[in-house]
């Protein structure tokens, strides 16, 4: 790969962790006033037809390699969409819930991004093994959960607890992708899940969110006509999910995958000085410290070992 094609992509997916680490501060304006589930499911409907220009203009010119044009690829495009759509569907949600519970803009960016570790880990149960670094990682991720989450007494908050279910969810639905995307075409598989997280959101949204009244309805209403709500809501909606995620595509292209990989993990540490920065948080030595630990259990369980840097280097030479 060349070397300016290469830093090209290393500048796209480095904008789109400065859009999904902002967009934790999103989530928490966003969803204090109109709601976990109500910003989730408007937030990835939108996100849902953001794509769908970018859909066409990929079809256009020629980009979709994988545009299904038989019946069975339709199928499995659609059981693609709705499995990983189920599970970003749980996933978002107890991130949303646990975000609006009170959890800072840098320990949710923190505890989501230990996807990356449970990914592995969960892979053991379809007989993938695991390197001596990721368990290390894993090791050092306790480690720094128990100085983040834990103050004083043994004890995790319920929203701490939420956003460990939601890694969880977010593993899955890594792996779902990682089984699906060889097969379909990556855009039309997102922008199916977008739609069934939104509509999946829109149940809970009418429930807990509108008080499933008349009365609920016309009062979450105003809250919505705000200025400040739509202003989360889009930013969520057409970068964080719609923007963002084309940029990964093209920014992923002919890179590394350990090494894109890990350049996306900074999204958490963008989190973090967000919430500094937008919302005035602040995060004790401690909890900073926890911090520090859990992104270095990142770094050192996405280092590829020698062996397979030399031969992806023999391959790229060849």
């Amino acid at each position: 790969m060349k070397r300016v094609s290469k830093s090209r992509n290393v500048i796209l997916l480095l904008l789109t962790d400065l859009i999904w680490g902002t967009a934790f501060v999103a989530q928490s304006t966003g969803g204090n006033e109109v709601g976990a589930y109500a910003f989730n499911c408007i937030r990835f409907l939108i996100g849902a037809v953001v794509l769908l220009p970018v859909i066409k203009f990929l079809d256009k010119g020629g980009y979709t390699s994988k545009r299904p044009k038989t019946k069975d690829e339709r199928n499995v495009l659609w059981v693609g969409g709705i499995c990983c759509g189920i599970a970003l569907c749980l996933a978002s949600n107890l991130q949303q819930v646990g975000i609006t519970m009170g959890t800072e803009t840098g320990k949710a960016g923190f505890l989501t991004a230990t996807y990356i570790l449970m990914v592995p880990v969960i892979g053991l149960f379809f007989k993938r093994k695991c390197g001596a670094k990721i368990w290390l990682g894993v090791g050092i991720t306790l480690i720094g959960m128990y100085m983040l989450c834990v103050n004083g007494e043994f004890y995790l908050r319920k929203q701490d607890i939420l956003l460990i279910l939601c890694a969880f969810c977010f593993a899955i639905q890594i792996l779902l992708i990682d089984h699906f995307s060889p097969m379909v075409d990556a855009v039309r598989l997102s922008c199916i899940e977008f739609f069934i997280t939104g509509i999946g959101s829109a149940i809970p949204m009418f429930i807990v969110d509108m008080k499933h009244s008349s009365a609920g309805i016309m009062q979450w209403s105003q809250v919505l006509s705000s200025q400040s709500a739509w202003s989360a809501i889009l930013y969520a909606g057409v970068l964080s999910s719609g923007v963002a995620y084309t940029l990964q595509v093209v920014g992923q292209k002919g890179l590394n995958p350990t090494f894109a990989s890990m350049l996306m993990s900074l999204e958490s540490v963008v989190s973090v000085f967000a919430g500094w920065i937008l919302l005035g948080q602040k995060l004790s030595l401690r909890e900073i410290a926890g911090c520090c630990m859990i992104f270095a259990a990142i770094m050192i369980a996405q280092m590829p070992d020698r062996k397979t840097e030399m031969k992806m280097e023999y391959e790229d030479e060849h």
